[in-house]
């Protein structure tokens, strides 16, 4: 912060949510994550910007680009703002104990090398508690794989957590997200903020230039 009280050093998140519904519990719990994180920057005196993509909105545009490899103009952006950000937080709800496969496509459109080495806060939803293994046994491997910095702490919700209130404890939903929020604004404290890409959302690009640009 400086002499004059003013906040410096943006930090850019990226929050990536793939729930179904509108109201989603899958976007509820990735704003708390986002909002416990812009909070805890706060208190180091850095500001942050941040960014929704909700893959919902663009799941056709998924399906089309997963056949030909070529993303429209809105996906384009959606996919620029994940992986142009200082950090990312990703909530899928939970299916057959695993991430959603919508959630699962969209990723699987990030060119390889975009998330390295940035820190990704993980989190998912289900109906029962017994899904929670879900953060272990699928999310963090998935983004270990792209060499993303996967933070210690994962939120996983339960329709049952949503109900506890204000309950105190690291145990408790709203416990759980302040500790990850904490976790990944130390993190990114630490760290010096991304450089802007200046064309990082051009795609103007015509279907010629598309082509070319893959020899």
């Amino acid at each position: 912060m400086t002499n004059d009280g003013r906040m410096t050093a943006n930090r850019r998140i990226a929050v990536l949510s793939a729930g179904l519904g509108t109201p989603s519990s899958t976007r509820l719990l990735a704003d708390r994550l986002a909002a416990a994180t812009v909070a805890a920057l706060a208190d180091r005196g850095i500001a942050a910007e941040v960014e929704h993509v909700e893959v919902r909105e663009h799941a056709q545009a998924v399906v089309s680009a997963t056949l030909t490899r070529f993303p429209g103009p809105d996906l384009e952006r959606a996919i620029a703002s994940i992986t142009g950000a200082d950090a990312l937080i990703a909530v899928t709800p939970t299916f057959n104990a695993s991430y959603s496969g919508l959630f699962k496509s969209f990723v699987d459109l990030l060119e390889p090398g975009s998330l390295d080495d940035v820190p990704v806060l993980i989190g998912a939803t289900g109906g029962s508690e017994r899904h929670s293994l879900v953060l272990d046994h699928a999310l963090r491997p998935l983004f270990a794989y792209l060499h993303a910095v996967v933070l210690p702490t994962g939120v996983y919700a339960a329709s049952g957590d949503w109900g506890s209130g204000d309950a105190a404890g690291a145990g408790a939903l709203p416990g759980r997200i302040d500790r990850a929020g904490r976790e990944l604004a130390a993190l990114l404290a630490g760290r010096q903020a991304r450089p802007v890409l200046e064309d990082a959302l051009a795609v103007d690009a015509d279907f010629e230039d598309l082509l070319r640009s893959l020899d």
